[in-house]
Formats: C-alpha cells, sequence, structure tokens
C-alpha cells in the first residue's frame, strides 16, 4: 500500500485522548482533559431548541448567519473598543480549530516560516506543518512563562508569514501584558508579518487582570486575525461555534479556504450563540470569578500535598511540579502513576512542547464541580500522605 501523508502519519493520538482513555479504565476522577462539568445558560440552551423548530434546518450563509454576525461586532466593541464591519470583517466558523486551520491554509505558502511558542495547543504544530510551513519554536519557560525577546527577535526573518499567538494561554494560563504584545507587534511591522491570535479564553481571567488582544494596537488591525469560541465563552465545549474577527483582506482569504474546509456550521447553534453574546453577558462574564474560586481551592489542596503549583493567571488549567514529592520518573511516568495508583487522571505538560520539553509539569484542569476537585485533592493526599 502507498503510504498515507507523511506529516500527519508522523503525529500519535493525542495526549488528551491517550489520558481520557487511561482515566476511563481505571475509572478515575479526569482532571486532564479541559472541559467543564457544568453547562451554560439556559436561556441559550433554549435557544437551540426555539431556533431548531422555528427556522429552517437547511444551509445558512457560508460566513454565518447575520444574527450572529452581528453579535460578534458588537461582541468587539462592547469589551475592546473594536468597531469591525459586521459584513466584511467577521465570519463564523465550526469551532476555533477550525478557525485556525482556515486561517493557516489562507496564509502560508510551502516554505513559509511560522513563529510559534511552546507549550502549545496540540493542533497548531500539525496544521502549520501540513500547510507546508517551517516551524520556528520560541519556548516559554516557567515559572512565570514571560515572552523570551531575545529568542522571539531572533525567530523572525524575511520569510516569517505569520505568529500564532495563544492568549490567554493553554496549558500555561499566562496572560501576555500589554509590554509583551507592544514587542511582538514591533517584530511584526519590522518584518511584515501577521498574527493569528487564538483568544478563546478572553473571559476567563482572574486577579483583576486584563485581555488585551494584539489586533487592538496601533497598526495591528490590518495584520491580525482574531479567534473567538463559543465553546469557551459559554462552557459548552461540544459547540463548535467559532468566530473569526480580520480586516476585509484577509478575511476574505480565509473565507475561501473555510468554504472547502466545512462551509458553514449549524444555524440552531449559531442563533442560540448570538443570543448568548447579546442577551448573557453577566453569566460570561462572571464565569471568571467562580473559576477563581476553584483555582483557589484547587491550588491551595495541591500546595497542601507537596506539589509546587505554579501561578495561573487564566484559562481552565494550572500546572504543578511534582518534583518536591520525590518521584523519580517524568512527567509521562507521574500521570500513568497517579491515574494507576491514585485514581486521578491529569495530563504530561511535556506532550504540549514541540522541540525542548519541560518533564517535571503536569497540568491539572479545573473548571470541575467542587466535590469532584474535593475528590481529586482527598485520592492524592491519601496516596502522597498530605493533609485531606
Amino acid at each position: 500500500m502507498k503510504p498515507a501523508n507523511s506529516v500527519l502519519s508522523g503525529f500519535g493520538t493525542t495526549v488528551f485522548e491517550v489520558m481520557s482513555r487511561l482515566a476511563i479504565e481505571h475509572k478515575t476522577i479526569n482532571l486532564g482533559q479541559g472541559f467543564p462539568d457544568e453547562e451554560g445558560p439556559e436561556s441559550v440552551k433554549r435557544m437551540v431548541d426555539t431556533a431548531t423548530r422555528d427556522f429552517p434546518n437547511q444551509y445558512p450563509p457560508m460566513m454565518g448567519i447575520p444574527e450572529l454576525r452581528q453579535a460578534v461586532a458588537a461582541h468587539n466593541k462592547r469589551f475592546y473598543g473594536l468597531e469591525t464591519d459586521w459584513q466584511t470583517e467577521v465570519m463564523v466558523t465550526s469551532g476555533a480549530t477550525e478557525a485556525l486551520a482556515a486561517s493557516i491554509l489562507a496564509l502560508v505558502e510551502p516554505g513559509d516560516e511560522v513563529v510559534l511558542f511552546e507549550p502549545l495547543y496540540d493542533s497548531y504544530l500539525p496544521m502549520v506543518q501540513r500547510a507546508g510551513a517551517v516551524a520556528k519554536v520560541v519556548p516559554l519557560s516557567p515559572p512565570d512563562w514571560a515572552l523570551p525577546r531575545e529568542a522571539l527577535a531572533a525567530a523572525f526573518s524575511d520569510k516569517t508569514k505569520f505568529v500564532l499567538m495563544n492568549s490567554p494561554n493553554n496549558p500555561t494560563g499566562k496572560v501576555f501584558s500589554a509590554d509583551e504584545l507592544d514587542f511582538m507587534a514591533g517584530l511584526l511591522e519590522r518584518h511584515d508579518a501577521y498574527a493569528i491570535c487564538d483568544e478563546v479564553y478572553e473571559h476567563l481571567i482572574f486577579d483583576d487582570r486584563r485581555h488585551i488582544p494584539l489586533i487592538t494596537l496601533p497598526g495591528m488591525r490590518e495584520r491580525c486575525v482574531r479567534i473567538g469560541s463559543a465553546g469557551k465563552t459559554f462552557s459548552m465545549t461540544s459547540w463548535k461555534v467559532g468566530y473569526v474577527t480580520a480586516a476585509p483582506a484577509l478575511l476574505g482569504v480565509i473565507a475561501k479556504a473555510h468554504q472547502f474546509l466545512v462551509f458553514t456550521t449549524p444555524a440552531n447553534l449559531q442563533r442560540a450563540v448570538a443570543h448568548g453574546l447579546d442577551n448573557e453577558i453577566d453569566w460570561y462574564t462572571g464565569l471568571a470569578g467562580e473559576l477563581q474560586e476553584k483555582r483557589d481551592y484547587l491550588a491551595g489542596r495541591l500546595t497542601d500535598i507537596g506539589f509546587d503549583v505554579m501561578d495561573c493567571h487564566s484559562t481552565y488549567f494550572m500546572n504543578a511540579d511534582f518534583r518536591p514529592l520525590g518521584f523519580n520518573g517524568t512527567d509521562v511516568d507521574f500521570c500513568r502513576h497517579i491515574t494507576v495508583e491514585a485514581g486521578v487522571t491529569a495530563v504530561p505538560v511535556s506532550a504540549l512542547y514541540a522541540e525542548a520539553p519541560v518533564d517535571h509539569l503536569i497540568r491539572f484542569c479545573f473548571c470541575k464541580r467542587h466535590e469532584v476537585l474535593a475528590g481529586a485533592a482527598d485520592r492524592l493526599a491519601d496516596h502522597f500522605g498530605g493533609p485531606g
């Protein structure tokens, strides 16, 4: 048989799937895969039923229904003062991952260079490489994950097509500061490059920090592709509804890639998301406070057990160094150990690196009910001998 595609066949099963299968096998408390177990607003769920009954269940417009595109434009203005024309600068996609794929395919020519930060969301590297680009990977280092300016500048060249940045960042929980974003903007202008900005956790930020979309900085309006996600905003991750904001020249070519990937997204979900963005503002802006309380609870319990817990500014995730517990092995070994022996599953952070993995951190997901977090902490405390 002739071989399959050499890029995609070279990647194994995603670490999230591997750990979730192991969690099922051992009947553990799974704090590995990043989805909440408490769902979004009732009015948004009811709107799906209403939209399914009262509107046509046929192909919606390729760019997305007008109601949702208008709601995204209003959301941009409401939170960031970003004026956007919903007809030429907003498009709906089948989740943020499809938005990323369409943006990458639209912008990359074989041989282009793309700057990525690691640790990274696991789909970034396969998509960039499959599009024919050369990945230039810049590591962020614990515990503060600060922007490594010298390394970032060195990664840029005349061949750089874009930087793919994720802020708020999964898995580090970092929110890039205004000063860091300004430095990045300077590099984009100097090298005439674009930025694809994965901002799906934009409303899940803690401790009174502020998310600043790169597209709002001077000179960035024509260079940035801003990507959002209803699944993250409304805590319903199976709702694969994403949205892209970009200048008309950029969005036009991204739309051409989108039309040949999925063409469109279920209209009933689009109508429900439009309702939510406009009418459930208090719900999704209040979610960060609830998650912050869960973050603080789990961080405190893990610290008491003996973990060195990294600071977490945002997202669903926190990272913890297990070396103070005296475990002799890698993060993969440790995650298998606590899954099998303690009944708790986490994700090894090394799996989210492309080139130079840090192998002493594991990632816990804290967007779970309090009793789930407490149960996981109790099991770890029993296993390692920490306070219950």
